[in-house]
């Protein structure tokens, strides 16, 4: 037997529980994405923390679940033991235990799910192949001449809808076309009554109704063949299936879709009321417009007789006399107002001449240059008073800024005798220096025999710079 060699301590990995758990869970979580399970519920727990944990299991396995509160808030139903679910959630691993389980984030019923996907599935094929595209709509007729109602004779859906349109427009005939609206045979059952009532023309416009229910009673609408029996209708349909909240491929590919079956009788037809007031007011319209229409003919009638009676050689005799004698008046008025104004005209030019002469010319000459003269003489006059007051006011503020009127109140001018520079400070004039004193009647000559500096008002500093 060979004997196996065990390595040494320090080339041994060595792993603790937690570290394992830990790389175990990092590869699981890894090797998954999101993934869909479904299976049946069993020991559900539902914990304080509102946290819920179960097992999911099938006929050969089982899997631990979780669900945290976070998305236990999505929930539309309740779950319970025994119940068969579809979950959508990630794989993972509970390290503290090393247990193995699925997180879940969403969960609905087995049965509902499976439905949705394949809703999900047919609404995604046929809306690529544009059975719901708008151009592919036909529009509604304003007034049916007959309507077509397919669906269970004796549901409550048919009672509805025959109630409102008697109600709305009892006037439009109204065709049942029974078929079965649930069950295994229902969806080929409404593609043969669509396809018939279309084929025998019976109807202008079908509806196709049924009452509420859950997904699976409404799956019938839900078909491939009843969407492709609607889309190869040449006649228009309104849908009306379920109540507000369901939505069925029917709907899609419909022309027009109600919320339910009383919805599509409201859409069918008009209110009768309205439709009163409108042929009324349409009446009223026609009334007034007719009574326009004889008063207009009316006054063309009045006016071709006016016409033709005016077209009488008599009177057409008449007015040409008149007219001959407006003529005339207009001539002798038009002549009369031309030698008036010839007339006016030689009466200006002669005055214009008499006006013209030189004696006349002179005259006025003459009497301009006097005129002139005065007012020469007055402009003379006025101007030189003018410039004497100007000259008397010069001479007063002259004489008032003079430093000769300064003297007359007891001051004197000094100046340095050698340069002639007038002195204003003491210390500028030494002892013995020769100065001249203006007084303001003559002048004196004096020595300077002694200096005395102002200790109130000493020198300022010079500028040295």
């Amino acid at each position: 037997m060979e004997n196996l060699e065990l390595p040494l301590a320090e080339e041994r990995e060595v792993f603790t529980v937690s570290a394992l758990n830990r790389e175990a869970r990092r590869l699981i979580e890894g090797s998954f994405g999101t993934i869909w399970v479904e299976g049946e519920i069993s020991n559900l727990a539902r914990p304080s923390s509102g946290h819920m944990y179960w097992t999911l299991k099938d006929d050969s396995a089982q899997v631990r679940c979780a669900m945290f509160r976070q998305s236990n808030r999505s929930l539309k139903f309740s779950p319970a033991n025994g119940q068969q679910i579809l979950a959508r959630g990630r794989v993972g691993l509970y390290e503290a235990r090393g247990e193995f389980q699925l997180v879940i984030d969403y969960v609905e019923e087995a049965g509902e799910g499976l439905l949705r996907r394949q809703f999900e599935e047919l609404k995604r094929k046929l809306a690529a192949e544009g059975l719901f595209d708008a151009d592919r709509k036909k529009l509604l007729p304003t007034l049916p001449q007959r309507i077509g109602v397919i669906t269970s004779p004796s549901g409550a859906a048919v009672r509805d809808i025959v109630t409102i349109l008697r109600r709305r427009f009892p006037a439009v005939p109204v065709l049942v076309y029974p078929t079965a609206v649930q069950g295994q045979k229902a969806a080929a059952e409404i593609a043969q009554t669509l396809a018939l009532a279309d084929r025998r023309g019976d109807c202008d416009l079908l509806i196709l109704a049924r009452g509420g229910g859950s997904l699976e009673d409404l799956w019938s609408f839900n078909e491939e063949v009843v969407a492709r029996a609607l889309d190869a209708l040449a006649t228009p349909v309104i849908s009306g299936v379920g109540h507000e909240v369901d939505f069925t491929i029917a709907d899609f590919v419909a022309d027009v879709r109600a919320p339910t079956p009383s919805g599509a009788a409201e859409i069918a037809v008009p209110d009768r009321s309205e439709w009163l007031s409108l042929v009324g007011a349409l009446a009223r319209r026609l009334s007034r417009a007719a009574a326009r229409q004889l008063t207009d003919a009316k006054g063309l009638l009045g006016g071709l007789a006016h016409r033709l009676a005016r077209s009488h050689p008599g009177i057409q005799l008449r007015e040409s006399n008149q007219r001959l004698d407006d003529l005339e008046v207009r001539l002798r008025l038009g002549w009369q107002r031309l030698l008036d104004r010839r007339r006016g005209r030689l009466t200006t030019l002669t005055a214009g001449l008499r006006g013209a002469t030189p004696r006349r010319q002179l005259a006025e000459l003459e009497e301009r240059c006097r005129w002139n003269a005065r007012e020469l003489a007055r402009a003379m006059i006025e101007r030189l008073g003018h410039r004497q007051t100007r000259l008397e006011l010069a001479a007063r503020a002259l004489q008032a800024v003079s430093p000769l009127a300064t003297l007359d109140r007891g001051y004197a001018i000094v100046s340095n005798q050698a340069d002639g520079s007038v002195l204003t400070d003491a210390v500028s004039v030494a002892s013995g220096a020769r100065i001249e004193v203006r007084l303001a009647r003559g002048e004196l000559s004096a020595t300077v025999d002694q200096s005395r500096p102002d200790q109130d008002h000493p020198k300022p500093p010079t500028d040295k710079t």
